[in-house]
């Protein structure tokens, strides 16, 4: 429906770069395990598109964890018969909503990649949610956005997943959460709570067109608990909205796919941390 979105390939494997290529030295060397948890891992592409850049970009003897819950039964299902198939284990993709039911409760992760549900509204969980945001130590004390749209909800989520030692997560986002909610309302309140914490790494703009059942124009944020010293007390914002070919022929909404050679200029761009006319460091 409209609302839940299979992410276009393209746009998973720049996330992907994006989460794991400044954190490369934290891959290499034998007998290492690393976990990759997507909290609404629908039939699970990010996961293994994760586990694939990472083995063939910087290790392939490295042994990743894959975990992934998901509300949809039939993704869910695909999801778990996918894992089964390519080796993985399956107990580690769970059922129901991870707003409500975390199915992982007090598990912390190393990558977490994911892409919520966007302009959903979650009513059907605003009393759980509500509740759990009363409580101090609970994923949403910091606030809750408005209940149109629970998209930065998942963002606390996975914020309350990060090892102490150190975690990155990439989320696709489209505009509301960098911009609904006036000064002290629980959108502003989150967003300064993540810039505050100095979690916020960089946000980089999409082209509009690249999804299958919407238009809109989408966000890419990088949020992680151990900054490099460069990047600490700063944020980087990338243009990428003009990274993209027009497809031959539409997939639904989908007219536009990011390039190769965008998503290098993009991901050489990030890692550059330089100032230049697609990017600013605030």
């Amino acid at each position: 429906t409209s609302g839940q979105y299979y992410t276009p390939r393209d746009v998973v494997r720049l996330l992907v770069s994006l989460v794991f290529s400044e954190d490369k030295e934290n891959l290499k060397g034998d007998g290492i395990i690393r976990s990759i948890f997507d909290p609404c891992c629908g039939t699970g592409g990010m996961l293994t598109i994760g586990k694939e850049w990472i083995h063939e970009n910087v290790n392939n003897k490295i042994e990743l964890r894959l975990l992934g819950q998901e509300l949809n039964e039939q993704t869910y299902s695909i999801c778990k018969s996918d894992m089964m198939m390519s080796g993985e284990d399956p107990n580690n993709i769970r059922d129901k909503s991870s707003l409500s039911e975390d199915k992982f409760q007090g598990d912390k992760f190393d990558y977490m990649v994911t892409n919520p549900p966007f302009g959903v509204s979650w009513k059907s969980e605003q009393e759980f949610v509500e509740t759990e945001s009363q409580n101090p130590n609970g994923r949403f004390s910091v606030g809750t956005p408005r209940s149109s749209d629970g998209s930065l909800l998942f963002l606390q989520h996975m914020i309350s997943k990060m090892e102490s030692k150190g975690s990155r997560i990439g989320i696709v986002f489209n505009g509301s959460p960098l911009f609904t909610g006036d000064s002290g309302s629980g959108e502003s309140e989150i967003r300064k709570w993540v810039i505050e914490n100095d979690w916020l790494e960089c946000i980089v703009s999409l082209p509009d067109r690249l999804f299958f059942n919407t238009g809109i124009s989408t966000y890419l944020w990088i949020v992680t608990n151990k900054k490099s010293d460069k990047r600490k007390g700063k944020v980087q914002l990338v243009n990428g909205s003009s990274f993209f070919k027009s497809m031959k022929k539409n997939l639904g909404e989908k007219s536009k796919e990011i390039t190769d050679e965008g998503r290098k200029t993009i991901i050489e761009t990030y890692i550059n941390f330089k100032e230049n006319e697609i990017c600013k460091i605030y």
